[in-house]
């Protein structure tokens, strides 16, 4: 027959000892490791951002010989003006022909990643104000987006120098060119980061 549980009281607070031992609860994951890598994810997804939304306002990306100039948005030339001035003569004509479908798809591609980086990093910060149980189907959704706006990024940058190959040149892609190059790393690296921690939390054991 086994033996009763035998209690121990000491003032207001009552112990049970339970034959074999009570289990020992889980120690708790350190919450900077947690805190600490989320906050430099969404640090960095803002960066890309800005660095992606200034290169699609401006659209200058690429200068070539004879003061051409292409963008995203319209083809200019700068004309030598009496005052030996430099004035922009911009058109929407890039002077190339069968390239204003692929431009299209091109703009279309770059505006539509920043829309969908700016709804995944919305969805990574509300995940982490609100810790319920659906923050990690927020952030997990927040991680998708992100590689999703870097897919369509590189997309509009490998479509731009596809159009224009034979215009382009490593040292005629402008500052706007190589913020929207970096902006696509950016993307992708922090969306698959962000899908890892997601996956690690999914399989990690409870805090507490």
């Amino acid at each position: 027959m086994n033996a009763p549980n035998v209690f121990y009281t000491t003032g207001s607070a009552t112990q049970a000892q339970v034959p074999g031992g009570a289990p020992r609860q889980r120690k708790a994951r350190p919450l900077f490791l947690e805190v600490l890598p989320r906050s430099l994810i969404i640090l960095c997804t803002a960066l890309a951002i800005v660095l992606s939304s200034i290169a699609v306002c401006d659209g200058h990306w690429l200068l070539v010989g004879g003061g051409r100039m292409f963008g995203l948005w319209h083809f200019c030339t700068l004309e030598a003006a009496v005052e030996r001035t430099a004035s922009p003569n911009c058109t929407t004509h890039l002077g190339v022909s069968g390239v204003a479908v692929g431009m299209g798809l091109c703009r279309s591609m770059v505006s539509l990643a920043v829309v969908g980086a700016i709804f995944g990093l919305e969805l990574l910060v509300i995940s982490q104000v609100s810790e319920d149980r659906d923050s990690g189907r927020r952030w997990g959704l927040g991680s998708a987006l992100l590689l999703v706006a870097a897919a369509l990024s590189a997309g509009g940058v490998v479509v731009f120098v596809a159009l224009l190959r034979q215009q382009a040149s490593p040292l005629g892609f402008t500052l706007t060119f190589w913020c929207q190059f970096i902006a696509v790393f950016l993307l992708f690296l922090n969306g698959m980061a962000a899908r890892h921690i997601n996956h690690m939390a999914l399989q990690a054991p409870p805090r507490g």
